[in-house]
């Protein structure tokens, strides 16, 4: 079950917090709970990318995307993610979870998460969002428009080229 309340928690804890230049990153604090466990009672992976939402629905916000969509009747997708495991996650741990706006390019939104505990990365993930309407696939373009941003759109970084150079090498669909 997606965790809703979790989501209106963090809309809560984070409704006073300022605008973010996309060369922030946004910070959110988060609980491991027995209902996050896979059988080996660690944070189960699919729910590791459930919690990194959290994240970043509230930076989302905060620099203006969610704002956009609103206003031009856009929605967000997933369009794909490539994620590291490096330390567990047991119940009752707690994490923070980093937001950083990594790029655009002609069709999509690129975003590095982690979880850090007590200092030490867990666990990165590179996103791929999508922001469609009704004519499909909205251009990187008109969306950086909308949301007033188009002069402070940092280059992608590296590592993510990478990820995006390796993901035009993998066949669709998938034999």
């Amino acid at each position: 079950m997606y965790p809703v309340l979790r989501v209106i928690k963090e809309f809560y804890v984070h409704r006073n917090d300022p605008p973010m230049r996309l060369d922030q990153t946004h910070v959110s604090h988060h609980i491991c709970w027995p209902w996050d466990l896979d059988v080996f009672m660690e944070l189960n992976n699919g729910r590791t990318l459930t919690l990194l939402d959290l994240g970043r629905l509230i930076a989302a916000k905060r620099i203006g995307l969610l704002s956009a969509l609103r206003a031009n009747g856009w929605s967000m997708t997933m369009a794909g993610v490539s994620v590291r495991y490096r330390r567990r996650i047991r119940v009752f741990d707690r994490v923070q979870s980093h937001t950083k706006f990594a790029g655009v390019d002609g069709r999509f939104v690129y975003l590095d998460q982690s979880f850090w505990k007590k200092g030490e990365c867990t666990t990165q993930a590179f996103y791929r969002v999508a922001v469609t309407g009704p004519e499909g696939i909205v251009p990187t373009e008109d969306l950086v428009a909308a949301m007033g941003i188009a002069d402070t759109v940092p280059p992608i970084p590296p590592a993510v080229q990478a990820w995006i150079n390796a993901e035009t090498q993998r066949p669709w669909p998938p034999s």
